[in-house]
């Protein structure tokens, strides 16, 4: 029986179209005008079509630095989501027993989530001022990106840890299995898909930041203040094959990071399947 859809459906339905094209709008937007020809605009129309402005983003420029850029943000991110991961992980088997002081802990840890990002980068760039060290992304910066990264990290693993059911730890310990050897051939192999989102999540944050960035990368820029930079300098479409490239590298670590979940989630089905057979 086929129900008639109301008003309130359509008004839904009509909202969300125009969310989706306000928000990926701009990005098709960007992406077709990084095809401009050599002497193609900021704006349409189009003046041919080519990779020229590709192969432009690389070579020496006026203005920008964007092989460094890119390479910074790359090596930053990559490091935020590690230590995010490891510390996250950790943290998250810790807080599984209550000890004394771990509320108060656990408030200190997600304190700088609401503070403004604009203060915590000027308070960081003051303290490395004060202290007479010289700021730099992989030292303020990054350490300015972990009070981004760390927390979300926490929380995720905080609920992802209220959901494992601790009965898998006993059973290895009963048959024989150190704390070492529980966590790394039972716990983390059940955590794995989590531990992976966590990542991806501290990659795409550091790798986006701009406001924890403006006060403690130093001398050299990281990728969003490049690009900041760039929209008051750069009159070319270059800056839209920037765009174009950038979000091409985070739907490829996005692409990674669910090809990784995918394939996690078959084999432990295969692996299943497999000792249900063999009993």
């Amino acid at each position: 029986m086929n129900r008639r859809r109301g008003p309130a459906f359509w008004c839904l339905a009509a909202f969300f179209g125009l969310f989706v094209l306000f928000l990926y709008g701009p990005t098709l937007t960007i992406l077709v005008l990084s095809f401009q020809g050599p002497s193609g605009g900021l704006t349409f129309p189009m003046n041919g079509v080519s990779l020229h402005w590709f192969g432009n983003l690389f070579e020496k420029q006026m203005v920008g630095d964007f092989a460094g850029s890119l390479r910074r943000s790359m090596i930053l991110g990559v490091a935020a989501m590690l230590v995010t991961v490891v510390a996250s992980f950790m943290a998250g088997l810790a807080f599984r027993t209550r000890f004394r002081g771990s509320t108060i802990v656990f408030y200190l840890a997600i304190a700088s989530l609401i503070v403004p990002s604009i203060l915590i980068s000027l308070g960081i760039g003051l303290l490395f001022r004060v202290l007479g060290w010289e700021a730099a992304w992989y030292s303020s910066a990054f350490g300015a990106h972990l009070t981004w990264t760390l927390p979300f990290g926490l929380l995720i693993m905080f609920a992802v840890f209220n959901r494992f059911d601790r009965r898998y730890e006993e059973a290895a310990r009963d048959l024989g299995a150190t704390s070492w050897q529980t966590i790394r051939h039972v716990v983390i192999p059940i955590l794995l898909p989590s531990l992976i989102g966590v990542g991806l999540f501290g990659f795409t944050l550091s790798y986006d930041e701009f406001s924890r960035s403006l006060y403690t990368s130093g001398t050299f820029n990281t990728l969003p203040l490049e690009i900041y930079g760039m929209t008051t300098n750069v009159t070319t479409p270059v800056l839209y094959a920037l765009g174009t490239v950038t979000t091409g590298v985070s739907f490829l670590v996005i692409g990674i990071a669910l090809v990784s979940v995918i394939v996690l989630r078959r084999r432990r089905a295969r692996h299943g399947s497999d000792a249900g057979k063999a009993a």
